[in-house]
């Protein structure tokens, strides 16, 4: 295959107020043409800072290449001037950002950010450029791209607004495509429809695609290589087959036991790595992932192992060679202390099956009906309302004390509203909310407030949900302050205990959130909302944020602190692996409405809603072998200002019929636990 990118010993320091700081260390890797290479790793293993070096981007952020060479289709990268480079990008090398809310320029329509990118680098008129703009936007799958066109990012939804990027990234036809975790902030549906997007310009264009993800399905479903990086370094990079069928780095394996499979047990326990990545500003000698290895010798202590070949793939550990025959001194001994580790936590989950015939006869602890939550849509000079988002229009389900209630479905449904209105942080528009038979509709200030220390919350960004200018001690502590008057040595104690209970050394309470890892904050976040040990919580996308290692471990401590402390959990995400393990029921919503409830097995093996059934396909599976054409739901999803009428679902549903157009199903029993929203269930 004919080469198209080489990275040959690439090492990027950048300048802090304490020195120079080592991001990329000898990071080797080639690309040829018409290649999908899929870069992984946990956040911070260096995966972006690789992907800005090739675009030269990290000259604008005091980075700089101290060693190595980029060249693209044999032509060095590295001694080229920023005035050079800019001629190439867009035209050679595009990049896909990951967040195209901040990526796209909010103060410039979609058309014009399009047709810029095409002036810049072709000789065309401004209205040739226009004409291949709205073109673009077709390819891409946007409709109505005329309209698109003069409209600005706001006024897109995330999916849109991720295609338009993509539109910007194909404007020159370049021969590189970078994609940075494309897919990470949009629905299991969205992602599915971006991935077959890339999938299908690549067989039309050519294209080489460096893919940057941490969710290995993606990589198992998109790539022909995969590199897997680690605090700044390529431990392992392989073909695709190969490296699932037999990881032989430590940390590849990991990453792969680490993955939330629709097999699994849902009453065990997750694999997780133990520890997190390694700071760049102190990292282990020898080498890097050596004090997260169960394999850890003395020899890895002390040296750092270089990439070298072996078999079919190359990889930097001393012990890969030998760590592939099952009879191993370290394999067997690693093998031993995880089924001891298995045995010491094992014997939780009595929720993952309940008993849902005599749940008729137990008050629910949270019973909610006919649920509604309109936001006015003002307009004009006076800001006067004439439409409402109708965000939560007509929900009606119980959660029983001590389960999971999973909640699923597509940005702009409902979920998080639903969740909100629930503790009562936005007033319901309608409907009532019953919480241990009291109604929380109708309760005043002082009552509310008594009440929100047995129902707590832990938000989706572990960044921006608590205070950086606090203490730890401070954001835990804070419930604790506002509910029980508690401070000094009675506060701190509370805290520490608590703390602890999360998995977090009570030592650290005087430290500041910029102190701590990903996970670490959201275990911060954790913390906060059981301290004053309530009875329900509701988990805001919680995990949609972490990487899949982290994401197991914060979902293990979840349901061990939901064993010892009896919590009740609205479990809210997009990722439905997840939701299917930490779940014992699930509703699906659609537009402000519930299609779907049924415990987790039923709603998984028998799907009842078209809906269901379409997000459920969409879901990527780690398996190279399993390949398959992504078969994404049509269109996007009305606006709730102005839903459909009959079934919301019959603009995107394949089976819609006139009736679906014109009536509206209502939530019926179609066995036990089991209720869907549709006049021809599957």
């Amino acid at each position: 295959m004919e080469q198209l990118l080489q990275i040959n010993e690439l090492s990027v320091d950048f300048q802090t107020p304490n020195g120079s700081l080592n991001a990329i260390n000898k990071v080797s890797l080639q690309m040829g043409r018409g290649e999908v290479v899929c870069l992984v790793g946990e956040s911070g293993s260096g995966k972006t800072i690789t992907s800005l070096s090739i675009m030269r981007l990290i000259d604008y952020s005091k980075g700089k290449i101290v060693q190595g060479d980029i060249t693209l289709d044999g032509n060095s990268l590295v001694g080229l001037s920023q005035k050079e480079i800019s001629q190439l990008r867009g035209k050679k090398i595009a990049m896909i950002f990951q967040e195209p809310m901040t990526a796209l320029d909010p103060v410039f329509t979609i058309g014009f950010q399009i047709s810029e990118v095409i002036l810049r680098h072709q000789k065309v008129s401004k209205l040739k450029a226009k004409e291949e703009a709205i073109q673009l936007l077709r390819r891409v799958g946007i409709p109505e791209p005329e309209m698109r066109y003069n409209q600005y990012p706001y006024e897109l939804s995330g999916g849109m607004r991720q295609r338009a990027m993509i539109a910007i990234a194909l404007a020159c036809g370049p021969e590189l495509l970078i994609a940075d975790e494309p897919t990470t902030a949009l629905d299991v549906t969205i992602q599915a429809q971006i991935l077959n997007l890339l999938q299908e310009l690549r067989k039309e264009l050519g294209m080489s695609i460096l893919l940057i993800t941490h969710d290995l399905g993606i990589a198992a479903e998109m790539a022909d290589r995969v590199v897997v990086m680690y605090a700044g370094q390529i431990v392992e990079q392989s073909k695709t087959l190969p490296l699932f069928e037999q990881p032989h780095h430590p940390y590849t394996q990991g990453l792969l036991r680490s993955i939330i499979t629709l097999e699994q047990d849902r009453s065990a326990r997750l694999y997780t790595i133990d520890g997190a990545i390694p700071s760049l500003t102190a990292l282990p000698s020898g080498c890097r992932f050596h004090p997260r290895c169960p394999y850890a010798t003395e020899r890895c202590r002390a040296e750092e192992p270089a990439l070298e070949s072996i078999d079919d793939r190359e990889v930097a550990c001393w012990h890969a060679s030998e760590l592939q025959q099952n009879d191993h001194p370290l394999r067997l001994a690693a093998e031993q202390r995880e089924r001891e580790r298995t045995l010491e936590l094992s014997g939780r989950r009595s929720d993952a099956v309940l008993d849902y015939d005599s749940l008729a006869e137990v008050e629910p602890l949270i019973s909610v009906q006919g649920l509604k939550k309109h936001f006015p849509v003002k307009s004009g000079l006076l800001q006067l309302s004439k439409r409402h988002v109708r965000a939560v229009d007509g929900v009606s389900f119980d959660i029983y004390k001590g389960e999971t209630f999973g909640l699923v479905g597509e940005s702009g449904c409902g979920k998080s509203t639903l969740g909100r209105v629930l503790l009562q942080l936005d007033r319901a528009t309608g409907g009532q909310v019953l919480f241990k038979g009291k109604d929380l509709l109708q309760q005043n200030v002082k009552e509310r407030k008594n009440v929100r220390s047995e129902m707590q919350i832990v938000f989706q960004d572990p960044y921006g949900s608590i205070n950086p200018r606090w203490t730890i001690e401070d954001i835990i502590g804070e419930p604790l302050w506002v509910h029980e008057s508690l401070k000094g040595a009675a506060k701190r104690e509370k805290v520490q205990e608590v703390m602890k209970l999360v998995g977090l050394n009570p030592s650290w309470y005087n430290r500041y959130p910029h102190e701590f890892s990903g996970g670490q904050r959201q275990r911060i976040g954790i913390a906060r909302a059981i301290v004053l040990r309530p009875d329900f919580i509701v988990a805001d996308e919680a995990v949609s944020a972490l990487d899949v290692s982290v994401q197991s471990q914060v979902i293990n401590l979840m349901q061990d602190l939901q064993e010892q402390l009896g919590l009740t959990y609205l479990f809210i995400a997009h990722g439905l692996t997840v939701v299917r393990h930490i779940s014992s029921r699930i509703g699906v919503m659609y537009l402000g409405k519930l299609v779907e409830v049924a415990p987790t097995d039923e709603l998984f093996a028998h799907p009842a809603h078209p809906y269901t059934k379409a997000l459920l396909s969409a879901i990527p599976v780690a398996d190279p072998t399993a390949r398959r054409e992504y078969a994404p739901i049509q269109g996007e999803m009305p606006s709730p200002a102005s839903p459909p009428s009959g079934c919301r679902f019959h603009t995107r549903c394949p089976a819609a019929t006139d009736r679906c157009r014109t009536e509206e199903p209502q939530l019926q029993s179609i066995g036990t636990g089991h209720r869907v929203a549709c006049h021809y269930p599957l």
